[in-house]
């Protein structure tokens, strides 16, 4: 996963109602849009621009069965996009572990 992919979910997730919304989805197999809205208490249209902004960030995918939209989290981004942060964390210890050592010589 590129820095621009950690940045996108960074952001698609730093909203607190994208988050709740995520967090909603993640804790069913899948979920009607519908059900969001009345979950969440926020209208259709707010509901289907975080959907949109979610999917764009490859957290959720949604599908049309009929008249109704569900949406079902990926896993597989959750998971690169732990493991990105770590690799990141990794990097930036490293860094300072370096940086302490040069100035203690």
């Amino acid at each position: 996963m590129n820095y621009s992919e950690v940045e996108k979910i960074s952001k698609a997730l730093a909203d607190e109602t994208r988050l709740r919304i995520f967090e909603a989805i993640s804790a069913t197999e899948r979920i009607k849009c519908g059900d969001i809205v009345s979950m969440r208490g926020v209208t259709p249209a707010t509901v289907s621009h975080h959907l949109k902004i979610l999917s764009e960030a490859r957290l959720i995918t949604c599908r049309r069965e009929g008249q109704f939209v569900y949406s079902q989290a990926v896993p597989a981004t959750i998971a690169a996009y732990s493991r990105a942060l770590a690799k990141m964390a990794g990097r930036i210890k490293a860094k300072r572990r370096a940086a302490k050592e040069n100035t203690s010589d």
